[in-house]
């Protein structure tokens, strides 16, 4: 071959090349179809049965739900083989009132990944909605496995390990627990600021203990982490233990409801005070139950704030109605009763809805917070409780049963 030849062949060769690469360069900005295709739900975790149910974002209608405990057979034999596990499992049942199953639930950023936290199964686990199949899962060395939060980025999910007074930080690529969080007593909710930096961990107290003797509940706070370094920033302390809140995005107010106690308050993270008290009224079916038949001491269980950032929604668990509540004065403007066991809100995806997990109706109730209308209530499964907001792939098709 002479060497003009060569050129030309290294040339063509070149050329070929070029071509190839622009092709994947395209491939690369052009987007492909459904894959990247995402939708707003709500996850809705049904404790009692270990399923989660997904409503659309738009209409909450039931899209349908998956089994998140396939393998349910086996960790309870394990769980009761152990004389120790076997004592956890008891306790934290006697505690919950039943077998709680499905405690909270996350959603991976690009609508492909469901996280759960599987409560007396004392794991989290992960799931392929495209497979249906469990990807990884890892106990968290607790009696029980509790509420989750999953960091703005999707890389770490936070839970509560309720027994080992700590919080776990787990990577959600492979399940490993990347460090353990020193918090209060029962650690419950986990809560990220909207840029990701801080973690605010909310303890309850041991809930086993009566209500004579809670002094010796333990320590019932606020732990406050920066999430570059992971070290402990402040810590609250209350004399009751800290139930479901909402934070402001200017991280100033931290709104929750207490252990024992009706309504919510309003807490000054700067100031280190409790502002403002919303005492919600009682019911005499409610009363009956203080102070040691509440269900884990909690009397309203479930707060959550429209996206006007104007009035909270109110769940009063052991007087079976929800509130909406005006954030300016506290005042109520709205009143839904007939609620069944009302556990836990969550704001729609518009911010101009409250979904309300009713535990005991098996059904979450859509009420507006302008009107304060109880709009449509939406079948689930066994005991929902925790709701939480994300992405779905729109390729995923779920099961046709409510859950």
């Amino acid at each position: 071959m002479t060497a003009s030849n060569t050129r030309r062949g290294n040339a063509r060769m070149a050329i070929v090349l070029l071509a190839i690469v622009s092709a994947l360069a395209l491939l690369a900005i052009v987007p492909t179809n459904s894959s990247a295709a995402t939708k707003d739900v709500i996850a809705v975790g049904n404790a009692g049965k270990g399923t989660v149910s997904f409503l659309d974002g738009s209409t909450l209608n039931n899209l349908g739900s998956i089994n998140v405990v396939p393998d349910l057979a086996t960790r309870k034999a394990l769980i009761f083989l152990n004389p120790i596990t076997l004592v956890g499992w008891n306790a934290v049942k006697a505690q919950k009132g039943g077998e709680r199953i499905t405690d909270d639930v996350a959603l991976s950023p690009d609508g492909k990944t469901l996280y759960v936290s599987r409560g007396m199964l004392m794991d989290v686990a992960a799931f392929n909605l495209v497979t249906k199949k469990m990807i990884w899962r890892r106990d968290v060395n607790s009696f029980n496995s509790d509420h989750m939060a999953i960091s703005p980025d999707g890389t770490k999910l936070i839970v509560s390990a309720t027994t080992a007074k700590q919080a776990r930080v787990i990577n959600t690529s492979n399940g490993s627990i990347l460090r353990s969080l020193d918090t209060g007593d029962y650690p419950h909710e986990n809560t990220f600021s909207a840029d990701g930096k801080t973690l605010y961990n909310a303890s309850i107290g041991t809930t086993m203990y009566p209500y004579s003797l809670n002094s010796l509940k333990g320590e019932k706070s606020i732990s406050v982490f920066d999430t570059t370094t992971w070290a402990k920033k402040a810590t609250h302390s209350f004399d009751l233990g800290v139930r479901p809140s909402v934070l402001t995005a200017d991280q100033r107010y931290y709104y929750f409801q207490q252990s024992y106690r009706r309504g919510f308050v309003e807490y000054d993270l700067l100031t280190k005070t409790i502002t403002r008290t919303a005492t919600m009224p009682a019911t005499a079916a409610g009363d009956a139950l203080f102070p040691d038949d509440l269900p884990a001491n909690s009397m309203h269980h479930g707060l959550s704030m429209n996206g006007a950032g104007t009035k909270f929604c109110n769940a009063g668990t052991i007087d079976s109605y929800v509130k909406i509540v005006s954030r300016a004065n506290f005042s109520v403007s709205a009143t839904v009763t007939g609620q069944q066991k009302p556990y836990w809100t969550q704001t729609s995806h518009d911010g101009n809805k409250c979904l309300v997990s009713n535990s005991d109706g098996d059904f979450v109730s859509v009420i507006s917070y302008d009107t304060g209308v109880e709009l449509k209530r939406v079948p689930v499964g066994d005991f929902p409780q925790r709701e939480r907001p994300g992405k779905l792939d729109t390729s995923i098709t779920l099961s046709s049963s409510a859950g």
